[in-house]
């Protein structure tokens, strides 16, 4: 699958909004956290432009991710594909491309993912691996590779 990252801007909010409502649906209905409003708000308010890249695929919105600078690396962050798309390798291309700037820079990710998210698997496969985690979030660290990345 052809894909691109492009900057964000404003105008993305809304989708990139929605698409965080409709992927995180699942699993925060089973934690017991789903809340239609909360869950775009919260990223309405947490939308950084200069962090954040909109995935192009086929010539269309894909989804999101953003990697924000930290004092000892980075965080990976609002990482969300479109439902339709999951499964096709889309998701670990893109993380295959972040984490090569990464690894050139020598710094290191941490990102957290919800408890019981399939995406954990995606993480772990990538190299990440559990720094700390409690009753709702699972907080994972990847250390910079000189290796392979699957």
């Amino acid at each position: 699958m052809d894909w691109t990252l492009r900057p964000a801007t404003p105008a993305d909010v809304e989708v990139i909004a929605e698409l965080r409502a409709v992927v995180m649906r699942p699993d925060l209905e089973r934690l017991g956290r789903f809340d239609e409003h909360r869950v775009r708000q919260r990223f309405r308010d947490a939308f950084v432009e200069r962090d954040l890249s909109v995935i192009v695929a086929e010539g269309r919105f894909a989804g999101c991710v953003a990697l924000r600078p930290a004092e000892d690396g980075h965080w990976l962050e609002h990482f969300f594909v479109a439902p339709e798309l999951q499964g096709h390798g889309l998701g670990s291309a893109v993380l295959r491309g972040l984490l090569a700037r990464t690894d050139a820079d020598g710094e290191l990710v941490r990102l957290n993912v919800l408890q019981g998210s399939g995406a954990r698997r995606l993480y772990e496969r990538h190299g990440f691996s559990v720094e700390s985690e409690d009753a709702v979030d699972v907080f994972m660290v990847r250390e910079p590779s000189r290796g392979t990345v699957v």
